[in-house]
Parts: structure tokens; C-alpha cells; sequence
């Protein structure tokens, strides 16, 4: 079993930065890939970035490809997402995902594990 939880989120400016953290506990944190998901109101969660389980490689959807950046820290079984340059368009809740798996997958309905979410809004 995996636990996880998400910190970091709040409301901020259009421009600011924010760094969201996803704490992991648990068996095996090295044999998931983990990704950032986010979800607006009425709409789908969506794929922001992902990171292989061994952190060698790194993805991002095109909307954020440039400001944001995903890292792992496997001694301490953490996973970042640091967000720059925000856009009232990033304003989501937003949930770290784990999979049992070395790559990155961006289909939320592959994912084995998921936190409670932390809200980033982005005011204008």
C-alpha cells in the first residue's frame, strides 16, 4: 500500500510561483513512476508532468512544457512540482499520482495510488 500526500497550494498572482509537494509513504517508492495530475472544476484530470521511477526522464503537457518542472527525491520519497510564470488558466486542484511502473503513462485510469489533492488558484 502507498500513501500520499500533497502540499504546497494556495492562491497566488498571475506571474508568481508556487512549489508543490507530494510525500510518499510506504513499500518500493523506486518502482513508480510518479506524475502530477490536475483537475478544474467540471472538467476531466488532466496529465501536467511525470517523472520514471528511476527520475532519469521527464514529460509535460504542452501548457506547461517551459514553467513547470518535476522532480523526485527518492531517499526521501518526495516528488516536486515547481510552477512558474502561473496562469489564471492553471488554477485546478491538483494531485500527485504514483504508478507501479518505471515509465510515465499520462491515462489517469492507469494510476494505482493518488492523494487528496491541493488547490493552486491563480488570480489575475
Amino acid at each position: 500500500q502507498v500513501q500520499l500526500v500533497e502540499s504546497g497550494g494556495g492562491l497566488v498572482q498571475a506571474g508568481d510561483s508556487l512549489r508543490l509537494s507530494c510525500e510518499v509513504s510506504g513499500r518500493s517508492f523506486i518502482s513508480y513512476s510518479m506524475s502530477w495530475f490536475r483537475q478544474a472544476p467540471g472538467e476531466e484530470r488532466k496529465f501536467v508532468a511525470g517523472i520514471t521511477s528511476t527520475g532519469d526522464r521527464t514529460y509535460y503537457s504542452d501548457s506547461v512544457k517551459g514553467r513547470f518542472t518535476i522532480s523526485r527525491d527518492n531517499a526521501r520519497m518526495t516528488v516536486l512540482l515547481e510552477m512558474n510564470s502561473l496562469k489564471p488558466e492553471d488554477t485546478a486542484t491538483y494531485y500527485c499520482e504514483a504508478l507501479y511502473c518505471v515509465v510515465v503513462v499520462t491515462g489517469v485510469e492507469d494510476y494505482d495510488y493518488w492523494g487528496q489533492g491541493t488547490q493552486v488558484t491563480v488570480s489575475s
